[in-house]
C-alpha cells in the first residue's frame, strides 16, 4: 500500500521571469493543455501540479499562477508572479518535487519559506525553503 502526501508550493517569483518557466508552471497546474515546446518531456513526465477535480484533500485541489502587485517604491508598482497549489501525490511521485523545485528555484523572489508537504496523516510537514537560487535540503 502506498502513502500519500500534501505537497503545498507557496512563493512570490521575480516579475522578470522568463515565460519559458512561467509556460512550463502553467503547464504543469493544468492551465494549458499542451506541454510546452522545448520542456523535457523526460523530466517533466506530466503536469504535476494540475488539481484533481476528485482530489482526496479536505477543500480539494487547488493551484494558481497570476502577476500580483506587491506595493508602490520609488514611484513604480512592484509586481511579482504570486504561485500557490495543493495537491495530493502519491509517494511515488514525491521525485517530481526536484522537478518543480529546479524549476521554481532560480526566481524566488524572496528567500526563505516555499511550502511543505506532508504524509497525510502526519502532523509535522517537511518545510519547503529557497535562498540564493536554489532550495534547502529535502528528507524525503
Amino acid at each position: 500500500m502506498s502513502l500519500h502526501y500534501e505537497v503545498v508550493f507557496t512563493c512570490f517569483l521575480r516579475d522578470n521571469t522568463p515565460d519559458t518557466v512561467l509556460e512550463a508552471l502553467r503547464w504543469h497546474l493544468g492551465m494549458v493543455p499542451e506541454r510546452p515546446s522545448g520542456l523535457d518531456a523526460d523530466e517533466h513526465t506530466f503536469p504535476v501540479l494540475a488539481p484533481d477535480p476528485d482530489g482526496y484533500l479536505p477543500g480539494g485541489d487547488f493551484a494558481s499562477l497570476r502577476r500580483q502587485s506587491r506595493g508602490f517604491a520609488a514611484g513604480r508598482e512592484l509586481c511579482s508572479w504570486g504561485l500557490f497549489s495543493r495537491n495530493y501525490w502519491k509517494d511515488d511521485e514525491l521525485g517530481e518535487l526536484v522537478t518543480i523545485l529546479d524549476l521554481l528555484a532560480p526566481y524566488v523572489e524572496e528567500p526563505g519559506y516555499g511550502g511543505y508537504f506532508r504524509e497525510q496523516y502526519d502532523s509535522e510537514p517537511t518545510v519547503l525553503t529557497f535562498r540564493d537560487g536554489t532550495y534547502g535540503p529535502l528528507r524525503l
